[in-house]
């Protein structure tokens, strides 16, 4: 049997992943880019900015450095990191196109990965491995788990969100 879930399917369907978090970025007015549900929430352009960049911990660790092992990386160092980018000020337009590069070219270095480097397995700290696909796979999640943070803050600023309006007409027809 062929493998139903392949680099060939992660891209395309990360791909779809961004087109979808791009569409919320252009959604939500940039009035309300400094909007934070609670005080010690990231703000929408903070939670867009680290949707972003969350493509540049993978370079680090499966491009750059190829790591075999995540014991003793510093997490902290890199979240540190994070932050101050995802604080650096920037215009909406600004994040859109960030979203939009940073995702193509996720999905262009992806795709020159050979089965042989997505079959490597990774230890994690406390002993346990996982392969690099899967740890790749995990960065679509993560974009996915954000992407819902940012549809509930956009029920909170009056937004109908796409998906949501996307799928009204078909509602409609159906209560007829």
């Amino acid at each position: 049997m062929n493998n139903l879930y392949g680099p060939k399917q992660l891209i395309d369907s990360m791909r779809t992943v961004r087109k979808n978090t791009i569409q919320i970025a252009e959604d939500i007015p940039e009035k309300d880019y400094n909007y934070r549900p609670t005080p010690e929430s990231r703000s929408v352009a903070e939670t867009l900015a680290h949707i972003a960049f969350l493509s540049q911990a993978d370079r680090q660790i499966h491009g750059d450095q190829r790591l075999l092992s995540l014991e003793g990386f510093n997490f902290g160092e890199l979240i540190k990191e994070s932050e101050a980018k995802e604080k650096h000020p920037r215009t909406k337009s600004d994040i859109v196109a960030l979203l939009r590069t940073e995702g193509e070219q996720w999905c262009d270095w992806i795709a020159t990965f050979s089965d042989a480097v997505f079959a490597e397995q990774v230890r994690m700290p406390g002993g346990a491995s996982k392969a690099r696909f899967e740890m790749l796979l995990g960065t679509k999640e993560h974009e996915m788990h954000h992407r819902a943070q940012l549809m509930v803050i956009e029920r909170l600023l009056g937004i109908v969100p796409h998906l949501t309006r996307n799928r009204q007409p078909a509602r409609e027809k159906a209560a007829v």
